[in-house]
């Protein structure tokens, strides 16, 4: 397995002293350019902060727009344009982002204002014109129960090593709960986290863990150059704010089959698909080896998205996987068609399907039975799950 971690030795040295030069203090996002004007910027937010706003939304042609509890509300009448943005936006861009910018490219970065705190930034373009997504960021990081799961997920804190994966579309919380397991480890464990993301949203203080979080573009230049470095620091859990590429997965793999602990997020509407997608991101040719490899690795995996609540509130309906023999056996063949039998299989082991956590918000009164049913991959096994309940 030795050659997984090949790389240049010299630049690898000289990145893990680096990082290990930030071990006493968190990374922390770039402060607005107080040379320049960000007063329209910081109104919009400030107002994002008073309605308990997730998100800012800046398209020409529309007034500014909040996202409040999954709806939109626009602030004010006046259209902007794509200079009206640019001009706003511009104090806001981390220098490492800049060159990007502008050249035309859409960059992620996440910045802090005075007294309204932390923010994540994506600029991009549309009909030739700058636009850009701002999701205000928590000043703490949610405890896990808070985030109202129908089942424990807690478990997967609580796993000494492997791959575990929290999977789902765009906007379904994986990043919180992310930050809530790892939260979980660090004030309960004794452990040397290390965390690669871009940006960092959440920050994690030092409690009876040791956290290390490498910023992409800041701290190292790519996720596979940072996961390379952290095979070097004695981790004992490796974060990993999304696997993107065949090499950062490559890496996960190798470092999950090794003994860490890794935890990672993917974009997948199943469990099925996110298994799939790993394998997927590679040539044909090496896909029936890197399932193999998955096989071995794959710890658990557990699929969110969100759903609004009656009081307009957001809760997560869930899947989880806990791998066992089954499972493995049928990541090797490819049979990922199997995995839903396998969740109900090893329920004594964690594991849930869709279908139970549907059932239990509707139990709790969270959402109706008639969206439930809607919502749901496998009805008939709904629809058996609330008959046994009433």
């Amino acid at each position: 397995m030795a050659e997984r971690f090949l790389g240049p030795p010299d630049d690898l040295d000289s990145l893990v002293s680096t990082l290990n030069d930030g071990l006493d203090s968190p990374a922390a996002p770039a402060r607005v350019d107080s040379g320049r004007d960000t007063e329209q910027l910081t109104a919009w937010l400030t107002r994002v902060r008073e309605v308990d706003g997730s998100d800012l939304l800046l398209v020409a042609g529309s007034p500014p727009a909040v996202r409040v509890s999954g709806r939109l509300l626009r602030l004010g009448d006046d259209i902007l344009d794509g200079d009206d943005i640019a001009a706003a936006i511009d104090g806001a861009i981390p220098a490492h982002c800049r060159r990007d910018f502008e050249d035309g490219r859409a960059i992620d970065a996440a910045f802090r204002l005075p007294r309204l705190g932390r923010f994540r930034m994506n600029v991009h373009r549309e009909r030739a014109r700058v636009a850009a997504a701002i999701r205000a960021l928590p000043a703490t990081i949610p405890d896990l129960s808070s985030l109202r799961f129908s089942h424990d997920v807690a478990l997967l804190s609580k796993l000494p090593r492997g791959l575990v994966l929290v999977s789902g579309p765009t906007g379904s919380g994986k990043t919180t709960t992310l930050a809530s397991l790892v939260a979980l480890i660090n004030h309960r464990d004794e452990r040397h986290i290390i965390t690669v993301e871009d940006p960092i949203e959440y920050e994690h203080p030092h409690a009876r863990s040791i956290v290390e979080q490498v910023e992409i573009g800041v701290d190292a230049p790519d996720f596979p150059t940072a996961l390379r470095a952290a095979m070097r620091q004695a981790p004992d859990v490796i974060v990993i704010g999304e696997m993107r590429d065949p090499e950062t997965m490559r890496i996960a793999l190798a470092a999950a089959e090794t003994g860490h602990l890794v935890l990672a997020t993917v974009h997948a509407t199943d469990v099925a698909a996110a298994v799939s997608r790993i394998a997927d991101a590679f040539p044909t040719e090496r896909q029936n080896a890197v399932r193999q490899e998955l096989a071995m690795a794959l710890a658990a995996v557990l699929t969110q998205t969100l759903i609004p609540a009656p009081d307009g509130t957001l809760f997560p309906a869930a899947e989880l996987l806990v791998a066992g023999y089954g499972a493995r056996q049928h990541i090797r063949k490819n049979a990922l068609q199997h995995l839903n039998q396998e969740i109900t299989i090893t329920r004594k082991q964690g594991s849930f399907t869709f279908e139970e956590s549907l059932a239990r918000a509707v139990q709790r009164g969270l959402l109706s039975r008639e969206e439930a049913r809607m919502r749901a991959a496998h009805p008939d096994e709904l629809e058996s799950l609330l008959a046994v309940n009433e």
